[in-house]
C-alpha cells in the first residue's frame, strides 16, 4: 500500500506539472510592420477524414500578406484530387484573398517519402518568400498562419515555427480515444513541458510548420531529409545544428481524426514511437517512461497480490490505475479534446499498460504510412533501408 501512495504522489505531481506547460502564458511579440509573402505547401494523398473542410480551412487565412497554396499529390489519380478541385475553384470564384494551385510531384525516388518528395516539389514552383508546410489531415483555423509568422519574425535567430497539434472531434470509437489521448494526453503536455516558457525546441513536430528561408538554406532545404523517415524532426536537428532555434507557439492546430478501429490505433501508436525514436531527445520524453513505469509496476503488483490473495495490495495497484488513467482524461481536455465517455475511460489506463509489446513490435524495421511501406536500417533510427539511404549522414 505504501508503493501504491508514492505512485499516486508521483503521478499527481507530474500531473501538475504537465498542466502548468499547457496554461504557459503566451509569449508577447511585435507584429512585423509588413507580413512577407507566404507559400504553404501540403502534401496530400488519400482522402482524409473531413478532407473538403480541411482544404477550405487551408485557404480561409486572415494572414495580412500574399499567400500562395499549393496542393502536391502524386498523380491525377488520388481520390482527393476532385475535392480540391472543386474547393480551389470555389476559393477563385470567390475572389477571396489568396492563390492557390494543384501540382503532381510524380513518383518518388527511392530515397524519400512521399511526403518529403512533395515538399521538395513543391518548394521548386513556391513564390513565396516564407515557406510553410502543412498536413493534409489537419484544420488551421484562420490566425494561426499570422501566430506563427509573428513568432518566426520575432527574432533573428528562429529559424521554424510550428504548432502543437490537437484532437478535437467528440471520439465515436476506442481506437479513437487511444489517438486523441496519444496526442492530447500523453505528447502534447510532454512537448509543452519540455519547450519551456520560450517554446523552444531541438526537433519540429511538423503538422504544420513556418521557415525563415535563410535557415531553410542553411540545411539544403527539404531535401536534408532525404533517406529519413521522420523528415520533420531531421530537419529541426538540422536547424539547430546550423544554430537556429524551432519554437512551438502557444496556438494550436486541428487534426481530423474519426472512426478509427482499435487496430488503426496501435498500428499508428507504434508509428508514432518509431517518428519519436530517433527524433525526440530521451531529455524531452522521460516524464513518460517514469509514467510507463509506474504503470508496469502497479500491473505487476496487481497480478501477484491476485495471486497470492493480498486484497490490500490489489487495491491500492488498482487504485494506482485509476488515478493515472483519470489524470490522463483530464490532460486531455485541458490541452482541448472532447471529454471522453464513460464506456471508453478504460483507454487511458491502458495506454502505457500496452506500451510493451508496441515496443516490441518495433523490432520488426517496417512501416506502412499513408498507404506506402517504408523499411528502416536494421537499427535503432529511423533512416530508410537500402545502399542510396545507408549514404546519407547520421
Amino acid at each position: 500500500m505504501v508503493v501504491a501512495v508514492a505512485l499516486v504522489v508521483d503521478t499527481a505531481l507530474w500531473h501538475r506539472r504537465f498542466a502548468r506547460a499547457l496554461a504557459r502564458a503566451k509569449v508577447p511579440v511585435r507584429p512585423p510592420t509588413t507580413y512577407p509573402s507566404i507559400t504553404v505547401i501540403r502534401p496530400v494523398r488519400g482522402l482524409d477524414v473531413g478532407a473538403e473542410d480541411n482544404f477550405r480551412a487551408a485557404l480561409t487565412t486572415t494572414y495580412p500578406g500574399e499567400v500562395e497554396t499549393l496542393f502536391v499529390f502524386d498523380d491525377a489519380s488520388d481520390p482527393a484530387v476532385p475535392v480540391a478541385q472543386r474547393v480551389a475553384a470555389e476559393h477563385r470564384a470567390s475572389g477571396a484573398p489568396g492563390t492557390v494551385a494543384i501540382l503532381f510531384a510524380g513518383e518518388r525516388p527511392p530515397r524519400r517519402t512521399g511526403k518529403l518528395h512533395a515538399m521538395i516539389v513543391g518548394m521548386r514552383a513556391a513564390r513565396g518568400t516564407l515557406i510553410a508546410f502543412g498536413d493534409s489531415d489537419t484544420r488551421p483555423s484562420p490566425g494561426l498562419l499570422t501566430a506563427l509568422v509573428d513568432a518566426l519574425l520575432a527574432s533573428s535567430d528562429v529559424g521554424c515555427t510550428f504548432a502543437p497539434v490537437v484532437v478535437s472531434d467528440p471520439p465515436e470509437t476506442s481506437g479513437d480515444v487511444g489517438y486523441a489521448l496519444m496526442l492530447n494526453a500523453l505528447y502534447g503536455p510532454c512537448v509543452a513541458w519540455s519547450a519551456g516558457s520560450l517554446g523552444r525546441l531541438p526537433f519540429i513536430m511538423g503538422q504544420i510548420m513556418v521557415f525563415r528561408p535563410e535557415a531553410l538554406a542553411a540545411v539544403g532545404g527539404p531535401a536534408c531529409a532525404e533517406g529519413q523517415l521522420v523528415d520533420d524532426m531531421y530537419i529541426g536537428r538540422c536547424l539547430r545544428d546550423a544554430g537556429y532555434a524551432n519554437v512551438m507557439i502557444n496556438e494550436t492546430l486541428t487534426i481530423t481524426n474519426s472512426g478509427t478501429s482499435l487496430r488503426d490505433f496501435l498500428e499508428t501508436y507504434r508509428r508514432w514511437m518509431l517518428f519519436g525514436q530517433d527524433g525526440i531527445p530521451v531529455r524531452c520524453t522521460w516524464p513518460l517512461w517514469i509514467r510507463g513505469v509506474s504503470s508496469w509496476l502497479a500491473a505487476a503488483i496487481l497480478v501477484v497480490a491476485l495471486a497470492v490473495g493480498a486484497g490490500g495490495a490489489a487495491l491500492g495497484a488498482l487504485v494506482v490505475l485509476a488515478v493515472q488513467g483519470e489524470l490522463l482524461n483530464r490532460l486531455h481536455v485541458r490541452f482541448g479534446g472532447a471529454p471522453i465517455p464513460l464506456r471508453y475511460r478504460w483507454v487511458a489506463s491502458s495506454l502505457f499498460l500496452v506500451a510493451p509489446l508496441v515496443l516490441a513490435s518495433m523490432l520488426w524495421r517496417s512501416v506502412e504510412w499513408r498507404g506506402q511501406a517504408y523499411d528502416l536500417r536494421r537499427s535503432t533510427d529511423t533512416r530508410l533501408a537500402g545502399a542510396e539511404a545507408g549514404a546519407v549522414p547520421p
